[in-house]
């Protein structure tokens, strides 16, 4: 994908490949087990839910706060510990955000009382906060241009992944050994992850091409660093994207946290088989994902709108199929027309990813993905399971699960704005690096 409104052919750079292909693909293992790790220690929490509820008879609003409040640390922290990652160095950045989530999950293990686990949930978001943004700012940059929208929903849909594994593994564990060994279990897992991040993925080889370039600039990168950030919000598509993508990750993250309850209340599951049925389903939503950015990049090889397409496609089709999903009885209708919901309920990811990505600077790579993470968070994944839990405390879980879905009107009318405008953007943003001095193929590519 590059950065044109018209049929044409792409240019020669945009397929080229910044790394060699083997070790890209090593960075992008690594990078996606990273995120596997996150997410298995933010969604480990929802699969013994039943559990903390009643050894510390909490309400659902208590349950949902645990849950949002790591959404709403990572929407809060993301950006200032993105541009920080963007200055520091985005391999250093990882290895202390991801040494610093597992640790704050194995005190979560420790917790005796409701605030001991919502201070360990704090600090697992801190260090989350900066993960999402940079590690798949870190993915794009050594990997053809071409691929973007498919990397894009491949990488995010890791959190769907990784929520998967949380919940049936946790469930299982929590089943067997009980609660705390859930949390440790991932928190072990995610330091082994780290040391073998930090044992193979090194700066110096993720840009060769440019390493030489970078060196007699670093006097001036801060101040280029500053001139870019106005335009992480300098268009209404770019802003349209962030919001629409936020707003839409509401439905995806109020599934993940609640239908582990929801199997358990509504079809008298135990913890360790409602983790695992809700784990399939979660899986489901990470292969919307992934199908999301394919279909993204295939249709719009041609014609770039099309990406706006697809969002506002898989926001209607969850909007439509989740809320009958929740008015069906219990039962095989009611699972089928639930899973292909789910299936679309996070399809605009990629998309939407991808968009951001084409409309900043690449200088500003891991910012832009943190206003992104800001969005997803703020608008999306922390109020989802908050807003959620409150909700059904008054009108009982399958009442708040039937309004969730209506939150995907807002995100297709954003989707929508951002589609109309969306070539004049693109071409406002191209038109000043037309008439600059050449810059370097790696640059072009971007």
């Amino acid at each position: 994908m590059e950065f044109h409104t018209t049929a044409q052919p792409l240019a020669p750079t945009a397929s080229a490949w910044p790394v060699p292909k083997a070790y890209a693909w090593t960075v992008f293992a690594l990078s996606f087990g990273l995120l596997l790790s996150d997410y298995m220690s933010r969604q480990v929490l929802n699969a013994v839910f039943p559990l903390l509820k009643a050894e510390w008879l909490l309400s659902d609003a208590a349950l949902g706060s645990l849950s949002g409040i790591v959404a709403l640390t990572v929407g809060v922290l993301a950006f200032p510990m993105s541009f920080m990652a963007d200055r520091w160095g985005r391999v250093r950045s990882l290895l202390l955000a991801a040494t610093l989530w597992s640790v704050a999950t194995l005190g979560c293990a420790l917790s005796a009382n409701y605030g001991e686990m919502f201070l360990g949930r704090l600090f697992v978001g801190i260090g989350e906060a900066a993960y999402g943004s940079v590690g798949i700012a870190v993915v794009l940059s050594i990997f053809p241009v071409t691929l973007r929208a498919t990397l894009s929903g491949a990488f995010i849909a890791g959190g769907a992944f990784g929520s998967v594994l949380g919940v049936a593994v946790g469930g299982a564990v929590a089943q067997a050994a009980g609660w705390r060994w859930a949390f440790a279990v991932m928190g072990i897992f995610g330091l082994v992850l780290a040391a073998l991040y930090g044992l193979v993925v090194k700066e110096s080889r993720l840009a060769p091409r440019e390493q030489s370039a970078a060196e007699g600039d670093d006097d001036r990168a801060p101040e280029k660093l500053r001139a870019h950030l106005p335009r992480l919000f300098s268009s209404v598509s770019v802003i349209s994207a962030y919001v629409g993508s936020g707003l839409q990750l509401f439905v995806a993250a109020t599934l993940l946290a609640w239908l582990p309850s929801f199997f358990d209340r509504y079809y008298d599951m135990a913890p360790a088989k409602a983790g695992g049925a809700a784990g399939g389903f979660a899986m489901i939503i990470g292969l919307g994902m992934i199908l999301g950015g394919l279909v993204s990049d295939r249709i719009s090889a041609t014609a770039p709108s099309r990406k706006w397409a697809v969002a506002v496609g898989c926001s209607l089709g969850s909007l439509l199929l989740l809320s009958l999903a929740f008015q069906l009885p219990t039962g095989p209708a009611q699972l089928l027309t639930l899973g292909v919901g789910c299936l679309l309920s996070a399809g605009s990811a990629g998309p939407a990813a991808a968009m951001v990505a084409n409309l900043t600077p690449a200088a500003v790579a891991a910012t832009a993905f943190a206003t992104l993470t800001l969005a997803n968070s703020l608008l999306g994944l922390a109020p989802g399971p908050a807003v959620t839990g409150a909700l059904a405390d008054r009108v009982g879980l399958l009442g708040a699960l039937r309004v969730a879905p209506l939150v995907a009107v807002a995100a297709t009318v954003a989707f929508l704005i951002g589609r109309r405008y969306y070539a004049r953007d693109l071409a406002a943003l191209t038109a000043p690096a037309e008439s600059a001095e050449p810059k370097q193929p790696s640059e072009m590519a971007t």
